[in-house]
């Protein structure tokens, strides 16, 4: 008989999941500050061969807007293959507003080719350029985002050049990103609309946005749209909470990892807790002094029950993670500080089990073409000891399975001959890089030591001068409040002595 509801025979237990569940959404909710959306279909778009030319259809089938925003937009083929079909558009009347950041573009595509989209009718704002009154212009707008029409919208970590087509190498970068169609698209368009303000004077209508009321369901898949903004740390709390919740497996795959020591934490606990936890990272950067810092963090990482992965093509820049079957992430954030708390960024995550499915096989695919870090002897006696989970041992509620998860992890990584490279060897290379290029700026520092001093004195310049305008419009700012206050009260007077007090 239940307790709870004096009925024999009627148990409580499908109630206690739904409430857990329920629980689960709204905590999930509060820390990503997104709701999710219903009534969504999700397409997985693996590198530029499948994202490419889906852009370029949406594109060229938009009938009333286009909202363009990528952090690298370069001069090359790819480039103006894009600016040839968004120029079509505008020269046909649609709106298209194409957003670049200033770090990213501007070297890679010279005004010219933003003067020539400008003419043909392509609203092109660029986003932070240095100003005088603005030293935080290091904060950039990594987001990698597309909408037309507000009925198809897609999100990625590609940007816009040759290089994920294959440059010169003739290899393509790897890279992920989704079609989206339903509901989540007018979140993507509000997104951009912050954006757009952002970069200049002018705001979006409202009536060019789409509502999520107004889009009809494309599909059954649930997601929500993470819109990570300098300071806010939205994406860093999803991922510590999902690091936290994981039960099964976590994979990650990141182009820049180097993470805070908390997350690592929270990556070795979930380890520890018997989850598979694996990482896939470049093997070879295209940010060359990035490599021997990531490389040296591996350690603490294999030590805590982590597989690292080093993918054996030429770029691996994609930004993903699937979790227990059930949640994925696609987008444009990079799991270290600067994504985090400095940059503009922007993730989809769909709560969906068959595209987490797709997720897990073009992750497991990845790996076939990737090779394992494994632990030396030292490491693995350590590694085995971080495997006894301070939970597991207590043997409830599945600790006895967790730990036979784990000790399944930790034979499955150390037990490989083949497709793997010794932690002390690739350990060793990135330290001793770090030590000689420590020694060279010590050196250059001795001998030139204005090259150090002078950044460091118009970085205080810049930043002194930026406060002093800004105090002085606040100042004027108050001043032009109280004139007009002072002029309110006059004619509020006057109308008060006028006859009949009109």
């Amino acid at each position: 008989m239940d307790l709870m509801t004096n009925r024999p025979g009627l148990s409580i237990q499908p109630y206690r999941a739904a409430l857990d569940e329920l629980r689960m959404e709204r905590a999930f909710s509060r820390i990503a500050d997104s709701d999710l959306r219903q009534g969504n279909l999700i397409r997985l778009l693996k590198n530029s061969r499948e994202n490419y030319p889906a852009w370029l259809d949406a594109i060229r089938s938009a009938r009333a807007v286009i909202h363009f925003e990528n952090f690298i937009i370069a001069d090359d083929e790819t480039g103006r293959r894009f600016a040839e079909a968004l120029m079509e558009r505008a020269r046909a009347g649609v709106k298209v507003r194409v957003l670049y950041d200033w770090l990213g573009s501007s070297f890679r595509a010279l005004p010219a080719f933003w003067r020539r989209l400008r003419e043909a009718g392509v609203e092109a704002r660029v986003f932070n350029p240095p100003r005088l009154t603005d030293p935080f212009w290091i904060r950039r707008n990594h987001r990698k985002l597309i909408t037309v029409d507000g009925r198809i919208g897609f999100v990625s970590g590609l940007c816009i050049s040759d290089s994920w087509e294959g440059g010169k190498d003739g290899e393509p970068w790897r890279d992920t990103g989704i079609a989206l169609e339903g509901p989540l698209v007018a979140d993507l368009d509000a997104a951009f609309a912050e954006s757009w303000a952002l970069a200049g004077m002018r705001a979006i209508p409202k009536s060019e946005l789409a509502h999520a009321e107004a889009i009809p369901p494309a599909g059954n898949m649930a997601a929500r749209l993470i819109s990570g903004e300098p300071g806010m740390f939205r994406t860093y709390r999803v991922d510590q909470f999902i690091a936290a919740t994981a039960q099964r497996n976590l994979w990650l795959t990141d182009a820049y990892f180097v993470a805070t020591t908390s997350y690592v934490q929270a990556l070795g606990e979930a380890a520890r807790d018997g989850v598979d936890v694996r990482l896939l990272v470049p093997g070879s950067n295209d940010l060359l002094m990035l490599q021997p810092i990531a490389r040296a963090g591996y350690r603490s990482l294999i030590e805590a029950g982590i597989r690292v992965f080093e993918w054996n093509g030429s770029m691996l820049h994609a930004k993903t993670a699937v979790v227990d079957g059930r949640w994925a992430r696609v987008g444009s954030t990079n799991l270290n500080f600067a994504s985090w708390a400095t940059n503009w960024e922007l993730d989809v995550i769909v709560e969906d089990a068959g595209f987490a499915e797709a997720m897990e096989a073009m992750y497991l695919e990845d790996l076939a073409n990737a090779t394992e870090i494994v632990p030396g002897w030292q490491s693995r006696r350590k590694r085995a000891r971080n495997m006894r989970s301070k939970r597991g041992h207590r043997f409830k509620r599945g600790g006895v399975r967790r730990l036979a998860a784990g000790a399944l992890a930790l034979s499955s990584s150390i037990g490989k001959a083949m497709g793997s490279r010794s932690l002390t060897a690739t350990e060793t290379s990135s330290i001793a890089i770090i030590g000689f290029g420590l020694l060279a700026l010590a050196a250059i520092i001795t001998v030139f030591p204005v090259l150090i001093i002078s950044p460091v004195v118009i970085g205080l310049i810049w930043f002194a001068l930026a406060l002093l305008i800004r105090a002085f419009r606040i100042k004027r700012r108050v001043r032009l409040r109280r004139r007009k206050m002072a002029i309110r009260r006059r004619l509020t007077r006057i109308k008060a002595q006028a006859p009949g007090g009109k």
